[in-house]
C-alpha cells in the first residue's frame, strides 16, 4: 500500500515527522504526506521562535485542521534556526506539498558526529512504510 509518499532520501519518527539532512549538521524538518493525510486540511501551524532550544521527543509545536490539533515533536535536540515564513498565511501547504513547501523547521545541532548519530535513531522510508501499514 504506497498511496502515501515516502521518499527514500529522508529520515522518518515514528510520530510521522521527516527529516532531511541540509547540512553538516543542520537538517530541515517536517510531517510526512501520511501524517497530513490523517489530519485533514491544515488550517493553522504553530511552531517555535527561531533560536529556540527543542528536545528530541518533546513536542514542539502543533499542527490545526479542521478535524483535530496535533502535536509535532522534535526528532533530534537541536537549536531551531529557521522557521517557515510561508505557513503563516498559508498553512495548508503542508497538506498539499509536505516535503518541500510545506516544511515547518530548520535545525543545527552541535556538530556533524551529533546530527549523525541523531539520524541513525529514525526510520529509513521502508521503516517508515512498515509502521504505517499497521
Amino acid at each position: 500500500m504506497s498511496e502515501f509518499r515516502t521518499p527514500a532520501d529522508l529520515r522518518y519518527t515514528a510520530e510521522h515527522e521527516w527529516v532531511r539532512r541540509t547540512g553538516d549538521a543542520t537538517a530541515r524538518v517536517g510531517i510526512t504526506d501520511y501524517a497530513q493525510s490523517q489530519l485533514g486540511d491544515v488550517v493553522f501551524v504553530q511552531l517555535p521562535e527561531t533560536g529556540a532550544e527543542i528536545t528530541a521527543g518533546d513536542s514542539f509545536g502543533e499542527v490545526e485542521s479542521t478535524k483535530s490539533v496535533s502535536d509535532v515533536f522534535a526528532p533530534l535536540t537541536a537549536k531551531v534556526v529557521g522557521v517557515n515564513p510561508d505557513l503563516d498565511a498559508n498553512p495548508e501547504l503542508v497538506n498539499s506539498d509536505p516535503y518541500e513547501a510545506g516544511w515547518l523547521v530548520d535545525l543545527e545541532v552541535g556538530s556533524k558526529d551529533e546530527l549523525d548519530a541523531a539520524l541513525a535513531s529514525t526510520l529509513d522510508a521502508d521503516g517508515y512504510r512498515a509502521i504505517t501499514q499497521n
